[in-house]
């Protein structure tokens, strides 16, 4: 009797032991699968959109600014929905970055940030996504505090309820091209931090 409960508490610590190193590994690798960390020139990879390309009203920019020793990026401005407009955003293309292209086992997106207690969203356009008001959309809530959001594949949606025959319901991430940080959707004001963008 005393000889199986060594063997089942020697399982058992074998077991525990195993998942540690897999969650310690795993949070390495995610830790490492870095997009974008404001490094270098940041200024040359990023490009600032609003609304106004299409006649909208909303004005912002796109600051690159120091936190603790570390570049991070700023959007801010006055998101307006009149004149059909209503957004403001910082955009990535992949091919500017180290990686220029996600792998196909990436699940997700994750980013670190903080703003003004407002929703804001991450907009993925792809090879599919050809016309301007095409892409895939998933939001998050920023606090004053940083924070780190994961956003897998699934809680992307394409814009417009545009499913099925004209885009995907969910992105391949190796046909990635751009990230983008936006504020979106209603008359605001913007102010949200990013200091890393990664995939999982």
């Amino acid at each position: 009797m005393k000889q199986n409960l060594r063997d089942i508490k020697h399982a058992t610590t074998s077991v525990f032991s195993a998942l540690l190193i897999t969650f310690t590994m795993t949070t390495h690798s995610n830790a490492q699968a870095i997009i974008e960390d404001f490094s270098g020139t940041p200024q040359t990879r990023w490009e600032f959109i609003a609304d106004t390309v299409m006649g909208g009203v909303s004005s912002g920019q796109v600051q690159f600014v120091r936190d603790n020793g570390q570049t991070v990026l700023k959007l801010s401005g006055a998101v307006s929905t009149a004149n059909n407009g209503g957004f403001i955003q910082a955009r990535l293309p992949l091919d500017q970055t180290a990686i220029k292209q996600l792998p196909d086992t990436a699940k997700g997106i994750w980013l670190t940030a903080r703003g003004n207690d407002q929703t804001y969203f991450v907009h993925i356009r792809t090879s599919g996504t050809v016309l301007p008001w095409q892409y895939y959309q998933a939001q998050f809530k920023v606090t004053e505090q940083w924070q780190q959001f994961t956003l897998d594949w699934d809680d992307f949606k394409p814009s417009g309820g545009l499913s099925g025959s004209l885009l995907r319901d969910v992105p391949l991430a190796k046909k990635i091209k751009s990230i983008a940080i936006v504020a979106f959707g209603r008359d605001h004001q913007a102010n949200v931090e990013v200091a890393k963008i990664g995939y999982e």
